[in-house]
Order: C-alpha cells, then structure tokens, then sequence
C-alpha cells in the first residue's frame, strides 16, 4: 500500500552507499479532518475526497528541501477515539501535522487533546519534536466554524507553528506545510548539536630561572641570552594574534655594510 502514492526511485542517480537522510512525520487528527487527502494531495498532486476512515498506512517521497535531497516518510494514522495506543508515532515520528477542519469546531476541539499528549510526551522524553497545527478544508470559508485568530492562539500557547490550507485546491500551500516540517526538523537538529569546547590560553608567571645559556655567534649574528626553563607549560605560549614581530640587529648595523637580522616573534618561548 505504501508504494501506491510514493514517488518512484532511480537507483542509479545515487550511489547506494550513500542513503537519504530520513524525516518521519506523523498526521494526527480527528475523523473527517481531512488527513487522508492531505497525503494524497502532496504526493500525487490530486485530491480524492472519499476514504477509508480506519485505514492506517505509511508512504514515502524523495523531496528536494532547500536545495538538500531527504526521503519523507508520512504516516496517515487513523485513530478512532482521539488520541489512544498513540505509542505507535510518538517514538516514531519527528515531526507532526495535528489537523482539524476550519468548518468543523468538534475536529478543532480534538486538536487540543491531541498537542496536550504531544507536550507531555515531550516533557517525559525530553525530547523536542517539531509540531505544526494545520486548518484544512481552507476552500470551505463560507462554512468557517473555527476563526484563523483562534487557531493562531491555540498554536501559540503550544509552541507550535500554524498553517491552514486547503487540500481540494492549493498543492503549493500543502507541499510548502510537508517541507516546514522537514525544516523544523533540521533546526532542531542543529540546536542539539553538542557544543565543542573551547581552550584559552592562559599568561601565567614564569618558574623560577636557571643558569644562563649562551649561543655562540655564527655568521655576524647578534649574541643572543636564552633563560632555560625549569617545567614547561604550554599554555603560556600566546596566540598569533598576540605576537609581535621584533627585528634585532648587531652591533655592525652602524657600518656600510647591511648587517644581517633576527626575527623573533615577541611573546614565543623557545624551549
């Protein structure tokens, strides 16, 4: 059943090593929402307005979201009673479109206990799924039962993003839903990232000096004193922005000949 809506796959387009990354989105809503045709419409671009109410299955497409391939994997529930033995898509999905219909106030009223077990499967699991609240049936205005004002604040004290659509007429509108969801995805996605440390350098005062050492002189180059370390530390070793370029010359920079130069980095401790 599964693969009479979804879009057909050319194995040869990608290498077989390299699969899609997969977005799990759940349709929840009560009877007559119009949960159904919302999956036909974004799959096949059609609308078919009769189904069957306790048919349950999971389709999939390949979608092109902002220029990044992800296989889209929507599963059309069909619960009878409201929101019961929802285990099923609640550690299934990613994302979920709670549906009601704009000419029907009793799907609107189920759409609330739908987003209460959304909040407290979150808060049990401490995990942020994307949540979008979706008034279909938007070609039905002149029946309207649900104002845009009141879905907007439902949506609101959710948390959740709101949408409404018409799944008879508009496919750019429903497609444009489909691919909010598998964006919400990818943000959070991108917040639960964990977060890479990050090393400062520290100045701390050097250890206490020991004897002197002299390099030789080679080539006309200055004498140079280097104090030898007793530990090293190598968080006193300062960032390249803070270095300074020194040049010292020899005592022959005076004469008519161009004396020869040192560069050193100022703030770097040679060991």
């Amino acid at each position: 059943m599964s693969s009479m809506f979804g879009k057909p796959r050319n194995s040869s387009e990608r290498p077989p090593q390299s699969p899609l990354p997969e977005c799990n989105v759940a349709i929840l809503g009560c009877r007559g929402a119009g949960k159904s045709a919302l999956t036909v419409k974004f799959l096949t671009k059609r609308f078919i307005s009769e189904y069957d109410p306790n048919l349950e299955d999971t389709y999939s497409s390949e979608e092109l979201v902002d220029q990044q391939p992800v296989l889209l994997k929507v599963m059309d529930t069909a619960d009878q009673d409201g929101p019961r033995n929802c285990e099923r898509y609640l550690c299934w999905a990613s994302a979920f479109l709670v549906v009601y219909s704009i000419d029907n106030r009793q799907s609107f009223e189920g759409c609330q206990r739908y987003l209460e077990v959304l909040a407290l499967h979150a808060r049990g699991c401490q995990r942020r799924c994307p949540v979008l609240l979706l008034g279909n049936k938007l070609d039905m205005e002149q029946y309207r039962q649900v104002p845009s004002a009141e879905g907007m604040s439902l949506a609101s004290s959710f948390g959740c993003l709101f949408h409404e659509v018409s799944a008879c007429q508009d496919f750019a509108r429903v497609q444009h839903v489909f691919h909010e969801a598998v964006r919400e995805v990818r943000r959070q996605a991108e917040w639960n990232l964990p977060v890479q440390p990050l090393f400062i350098s520290e100045e701390r005062p050097c250890p206490p000096v020991a004897t002197p050492v002299a390099l030789p002189t080679h080539h006309s180059l200055a004498t140079c004193t280097f104090n030898t370390l007793s530990t090293i530390n190598y968080k006193e070793i300062p960032s390249v922005a803070q270095a300074k370029l020194v040049t010292v010359k020899s005592s022959r920079a005076q004469s008519k000949r161009k004396a020869p130069t040192l560069t050193l980095l100022k703030g770097f401790k040679i060991f």
